[in-house]
């Protein structure tokens, strides 16, 4: 008896909400953020200069957000996002292979060592350490 009032009871609650958005129209189909002058004008003065500065520039121009001038040109597929040059903590960021190159040389051997790139970074940087240290000593 409980799944015959479940089937119908579905039923019913599908008809009401078919009923509240009969007609309605989807906002995003009508809501038009940037027009056609607006995308040629961003389009053409980011290639121009894509700096973070002219984003910001455009976004006072246009009034709008800088996530949404990030947005729109990532869209268009033109944004070309800014290179970092620290971590979040402030130290430089350095790869995994430029460690295991550092440890190498360090080590002052010739061989590639391809699988130690797959170790984690902070067991890299111990090693470069411990590996610098005990040249250091010698």
């Amino acid at each position: 008896m409980k799944k015959v009032l479940d089937i119908l009871t579905f039923g019913l609650y599908n008809r009401h909400l078919n009923k509240q958005t009969f007609g309605r129209k989807n906002m995003a189909d009508s809501a038009v953020n940037y027009t056609d002058e607006m995308v040629s004008s961003m389009t053409e003065q980011y290639e121009a200069e894509p700096t973070m500065a002219t984003v910001e520039a455009l976004a006072s121009q246009f009034s709008k957000p800088k996530r949404s001038i990030i947005s729109k040109l990532s869209n268009i597929g033109i944004y070309v996002p800014a290179k970092r040059s620290t971590t979040k903590a402030g130290v430089a960021v350095v790869r995994k292979d430029e460690l295991v190159e550092q440890i190498q040389n360090a080590l002052g051997t010739d061989l590639s060592l391809p699988s130690l790139g797959k170790a984690t970074k902070s067991d890299l940087m111990t090693l470069l350490a411990i590996v610098e240290t005990n040249a250091e000593a010698n």
